[in-house]
Formats: C-alpha cells, sequence, structure tokens
C-alpha cells in the first residue's frame, strides 16, 4: 500500500491505494496519528478511491485516529468509500462517525471550517 499526503485548505488529505491490510498498517497509523498529535485541531479527510481492500486492523487506525481527533476538537471525513468498505464500516456499527462527503470541495468547505 502507498499513501499519498498533503494539505490544503489547512486540512490533511490522506490517499491511500491498494489494500490497508497487514504490514501497510503501522506506517499508515504512523502518517494519520503524528498528524494528529502534533494539530491544534486536526482535520483529515480520506479519499477511498484507490482502496481495494481493508480489514479491521486498517479500521481500527481510522477509529483511534478519530478518537484523537475528536478529542482536540478535530473532525475527519471521507470520500470514494466503494460498496465493499462501506459495508466493512456498516457491519461495524461506525457509519455515524465518520463525515461522508460527495466531493473533495464539499468535504475541504466543511472541514476547514473547524480550523
Amino acid at each position: 500500500m502507498e499513501t499519498v499526503t498533503y494539505l490544503k485548505d489547512g486540512v490533511l488529505i490522506l490517499e491511500p491505494s491498494g489494500k490497508i491490510i497487514g504490514e501497510a498498517i503501522p506506517k499508515l497509523r504512523q502518517i494519520l496519528l503524528k498528524y494528529v498529535d502534533t494539530t491544534q485541531t486536526p482535520s483529515i479527510l480520506i479519499n477511498f478511491a484507490r482502496v481495494h481492500k481493508m480489514d479491521s486492523a486498517g479500521l481500527g487506525v481510522f477509529i483511534t485516529a478519530y478518537n484523537m481527533a475528536r478529542a482536540k476538537g478535530g473532525r475527519i471525513g471521507i470520500i470514494n468509500v466503494d460498496k465493499h468498505i462501506k459495508n466493512l464500516i456498516v457491519r461495524s456499527r461506525l457509519i455515524r462517525i465518520f463525515e461522508r462527503f460527495d466531493s473533495e470541495e464539499a468535504s475541504l468547505s466543511a472541514l476547514s471550517e473547524s480550523i
């Protein structure tokens, strides 16, 4: 798995690609948690457009980041979620914690308000 990250309008945009499983998880955890830990009010957008598979450990990384960001008044949004990842989120009963957006522009507008 490879992950592209960049800041836009004060929002960290995370674009993982491939599979969020196994050996890919520690690197993803490091990226997310370092950003949340070093940012006063973290706002993150996760673009799932190029993710083909994710397991519960991968989902756990996003839940940990969400909890840490939320404790600091931050927010996490998601876009381009395919049916397989959406099913994982729904089955885990986590569909309500991640803010879902239709586009990057809509998410940036909403998430940058909290900065």
